[in-house]
């Protein structure tokens, strides 16, 4: 009896050690290509500051991209791998879904906000930033808040939640406003300059963002109250069961040991970015929420 329990004990012994090889090689998950590869592809915006954007040295850089690197490290440690390249793919608004969905990145690491619609194509981890919906305009404007735009022209990202944010609250209200999209930030940010739009609606953190972009930033302010919260995470493949995990667990290490609170202030504290935007209570309460026990 006692060998045989020997026996079911080496048995069990040899199956833990093995388990994330056997793993890797069975699931046909994320995971399992991403082993296998020995790459992580992360699809990020290429002018979402300060979640993630180019650097001056043309290098993808930012919040959202520094907690990516995070579940890479992760993966890495997990798995015993001697390396893990870092694949970057860029996307727009219009193919960020399509990229996570049919696998041709693995996490989408910038600004997106979790929705219920998305979540029929993708799956989210937990919040990494909460935000809401305001306006950037000219100083001098008159422009305080989105009634204030009766009779002039906004300008909305296409396809974004703060587009349909802003469009149901001018039918709320029953405002008569010009909604022109836009296809990214740049081009919005060129539409205000030039004045052929009196405001760009999105979410108070990028429009701070692309604030900085602007010729002169002082030109500009970020106003209203918010017309909708909304909070952001990282998009993974739909049904990623031991992905999802993984990354629920990398990023809840980020928010037990506090090292997410460094992770803020180097990109929102005034930084490289020149955004000073201290940390809302909102923010850390849900960070405190998703750190979750071993």
């Amino acid at each position: 009896m006692l060998q045989r329990a020997i026996a079911v004990a080496s048995v069990i012994a040899i199956s833990s050690v093995t388990h994330h090889a056997a793993f890797a090689q069975s699931s046909g998950g994320s995971l399992e290509k991403i082993v296998a590869s020995k790459t992580f592809a992360i699809a990020y915006r290429e002018e979402s500051v300060p979640f993630s954007f180019i650097d001056s040295s043309g290098k993808p850089k930012g919040y959202a991209i520094d907690i990516c690197l995070k579940i890479a490290d992760e993966i890495k440690s997990e798995y015993k791998l001697d390396k893990l390249d870092i694949k970057f793919i860029p996307i727009t608004p219009q193919t960020r879904i399509p990229v996570i969905a049919n696998g041709t990145a693995n996490a989408e690491c910038s600004s997106t906000t979790i929705t219920t619609g998305r979540m029929k194509q993708v799956e989210f981890l937990t919040p990494d930033f909460i935000t809401g919906t305001k306006i950037l305009v000219r100083k001098g404007s008159g422009i305080t808040k989105l009634e204030d735009l009766n009779g002039k022209t906004l300008l909305a990202l296409a396809g974004t939640t703060n587009e349909k944010a802003a469009l149901a609250e001018i039918e709320k209200k029953k405002l008569n406003v010009n909604v022109v999209k836009v296809k990214d930030h740049p081009q919005a940010l060129l539409n205000l300059e030039q004045g052929r739009a009196d405001a760009y609606t999105s979410n108070d953190v990028v429009l701070y963002g692309i604030r900085t972009m602007a010729k002169n930033p002082d030109d500009y302010e970020v106003v209203g109250p918010f017309y909708s919260y909304d909070p952001f995470s990282i998009m993974i493949p739909k049904n990623d069961t031991e992905f999802r995990a993984l990354g629920l667990r990398a990023m809840s290490k980020l928010y037990t040991s506090g090292e997410i609170f460094e992770l803020y202030k180097k990109w929102f504290e005034p930084g490289p970015t020149n955004i000073n935007l201290p940390m809302s209570d909102d923010l850390k309460n849900a960070l405190r929420l998703n750190a979750f026990a071993e």
